[in-house]
């Protein structure tokens, strides 16, 4: 069994709110910073989505004294390393320096988060990036932005649904008012988690953190919590026409369940074994069989509330149906067969093995406490895993697969291709919806982005 527990450290609550954590760790000269403010695209105006994205961009920018040029030039300027991104339910600054520059990164995080510059110049020319990406992804590689058209076809309206970088359509009408105004409202002391790792003296890096966040105001809104998205009850389909495509890019997904789900180690397993491993069914059925694919995998994305459980993969256009066919087949091969002791324990040693590698430096550490902080799952979540994956047979991972994984006929599926050669094989699937790759949002309602 792994070794791996939550580092000791110190979390303190600050009489405004905001939470610090401290993990003080000496392996080498580094020490990393995760600020989590809590809100992202939850607190997005319903209908454009991407202003968190753009608040974030922004974080970057221009902060205090600094223009963006003074601000990069100063990260640059150590050896540092700086960056913010919008998340379903947060909004993320990360930051490594060196040691000796600790006090320097603490300024230009505090800065970042208490006076950010928000320019309305770097604000347009975000803006204008964010929206060619986009576009040159529907250009180059359409399978970047499957994720955008399937959760918007599986969660709708609810904020799971909502592209976090934005659409075409939602960022072109954004203007710098309604970014100044989610700053205004969402940033606070009482949302912030700042979590610090590394070569740091507590009692100092404490003490400095308390000068730059103490008197911090709380947000002046507040976030709603997303509500449970509601189930799949019968297939749909959506085609994304891009005429002249030799591929077809496709998305089967359905509700999946939450980030304090009580069989997760059980679902890392299971899914291990479906889709995530070179040596996976599906892999297996779509690649090393048939030669459909150059890969396939699922995988899950857990929030507060259900994400989305996704099969992704992509075939040549003449076999669509068929690389369909095969995927959810092999979901209910595995809702029909389960898995066995010896496959749960290729998977146990797979997944152990990974599990170490992805907490080794400060940085590692930082990201997996502030996680924890954001949901609420105590160190636990972390503690207690390789003993939970010890702990799964057969029995808990068929309750994980009745539970967690969808029936066939009970998810969406998003196919990136062209219509012509395609339009026939996908309508097997179940009734189907059409929009054009060049429209300027991600899915095919009236009004809708």
């Amino acid at each position: 069994m792994t070794g791996v527990r939550v580092p000791a450290h110190t979390r303190l609550r600050l009489d405004n709110g905001a939470t610090l954590v401290l993990i003080p760790r000496r392996d080498v000269p580094l020490v990393a910073c995760h600020a989590v403010v809590r809100g992202g695209v939850l607190a997005d105006p319903p209908a454009l989505p991407g202003v968190a994205s753009l608040v974030a961009g922004l974080l970057e920018k221009g902060a205090a004294d600094r223009d963006a040029y003074a601000f990069a030039d100063t990260v640059e300027g150590v050896g540092g390393g700086f960056g913010a991104g919008a998340g379903p339910e947060a909004i993320t600054v990360r930051a490594q320096f060196l040691a000796r520059d600790q006090s320097l990164m603490l300024e230009l995080v505090a800065d970042a988060l208490r006076a950010p510059r928000l320019a309305r110049e770097e604000f347009e020319h975000l803006r204008e990036r964010q929206i060619e990406f986009i576009k040159a992804a529907k250009d180059a590689e359409p399978a970047e932005l499957i994720d955008a058209y399937g959760r918007a076809l599986l969660f709708g309206e609810h904020p799971y649904g909502r592209p976090v970088y934005g659409s075409e359509a939602s960022l072109a009408a954004i203007d710098h008012g309604q970014v100044s105004e989610y700053y205004r409202r969402h940033f606070g002391a009482d949302r912030l988690t700042l979590v610090l790792a590394g070569d740091l003296d507590p009692p100092r890096i404490e003490a400095a953190a308390r000068a730059a966040f103490g008197d911090w105001h709380r947000a002046r809104a507040e976030v709603s919590p997303p509500r449970a998205p509601a189930p799949v009850t019968a297939r749909r389909v959506l085609l994304v026409d891009a005429p002249g495509s030799t591929q077809t890019h496709f998305w089967i997904g359905s509700v999946g369940v939450e980030k304090r789900y009580r069989r997760r180690a059980a679902l890392d397993l299971v899914n291990t074994l479906f889709g995530g491993r070179f040596t996976s069914l599906l892999n297996a059925e779509l690649r090393i069989k048939s030669g459909l694919s150059y890969g396939a995998r699922s995988g899950f994305a857990r929030g507060s509330v259900p994400g989305d459980f996704a099969i992704r993969s992509f075939v040549e256009a003449d076999n669509t149906g068929l690389g369909l066919s095969m995927a959810l087949s092999a979901l209910t091969r595995l809702k029909r067969e389960g898995v066995t002791e010896e496959m749960l324990d290729s998977a146990r040693a797979y997944t152990l093995g990974q599990y170490a590698l992805a907490l080794e430096t400060a940085t590692d550490w930082a990201a997996a406490i502030a996680d924890i902080e954001l949901y609420g799952l105590g160190t636990g979540y972390i503690d207690e895993y390789p003993a939970e994956l010890t702990a799964v047979g057969p029995a808990a991972a068929r309750e994980v697969i009745e539970e967690a994984f969808p029936p066939p006929d009970s998810v969406v599926i998003v196919a990136i291709g062209d219509g012509a050669g395609i339009r026939a094989q996908l309508a097997q699937f179940g009734p189907m919806t059409e929009m054009p790759l060049t429209d300027p949002g991600f899915f095919p309602l009236p009004g809708s982005l």
